[in-house]
């Protein structure tokens, strides 16, 4: 088993120049590079762009719907370095409200995952293809209020890796901390992202 080492792939402004920041997870068997690459097609203005890589390219090395001890001490670790990262973004002087979280398949579910055990007023959630963590889903990890803080969950269905009943699930557990969720669903879809995802996001969370 392993944990996660540092290492960031910037792009966008310094933090201590941006009005915003985006922190950025890439999915299984990809890297930082790969999801950083998206930042051409969002609207991401004055941003600073982190994006941290998973050691083993993986953030955890079974399904998200395996126990979640099965994934230590891997997952604890790459939540606590998106937790590390959170806290360096508002050392500089970026509030919560202008902090973004951005995955794509497994980043997807890392980035609510983090998101939703935290839950505060954060400038919004992407999660492309992804849903909450664990066999079965433990209500007290997750605590909080995010304050109507934008979230985009997009899907296909059927999905070989996320299944539409966990994102469904995830949905209802981001509302009742009172996210302002919005799930897309396409129907047939393969395990990507669509240029429609893309404008989505730009229209409902980048630029609510």
């Amino acid at each position: 088993m392993y944990t996660h080492s540092r290492q960031l792939t910037e792009s966008g402004l310094p933090l201590n120049e941006a009005k915003k920041a985006i922190i950025m997870l890439h999915g299984r068997g990809a890297n930082a590079e790969s999801i950083i690459s998206l930042t051409h097609h969002l609207s991401l203005g004055d941003a600073a762009i982190l994006a941290p890589q998973a050691t083993n390219h993986s953030w955890y090395p079974y399904s998200f719907l395996a126990p979640v001890e099965q994934n230590q001490p891997a997952l604890d670790s790459a939540l606590q370095l998106i937790g590390e990262l959170v806290r360096e973004i508002t050392a500089a002087g970026i509030s919560l409200n202008q902090i973004y979280f951005l995955g794509f398949s497994q980043g997807a579910c890392l980035a609510l995952e983090y998101a939703t055990r935290h839950a505060a007023g954060y400038g919004g959630i992407i999660a492309f293809t992804g849903g909450l963590i664990g066999e079965q889903l433990n209500p007290n990890n997750y605590q909080g209020d995010f304050t109507g803080t934008p979230v985009l969950i997009t899907t296909g269905n059927p999905d070989p890796h996320v299944p539409l009943t966990r994102v469904e699930e995830s949905v209802a557990v981001l509302e009742k901390l009172n996210a302002k969720v919005t799930l897309k669903v396409y129907n047939g879809r393969t395990h990507t992202i669509q240029k429609q995802e893309i404008d989505l996001a730009n229209e409902l969370v980048l630029f609510p």
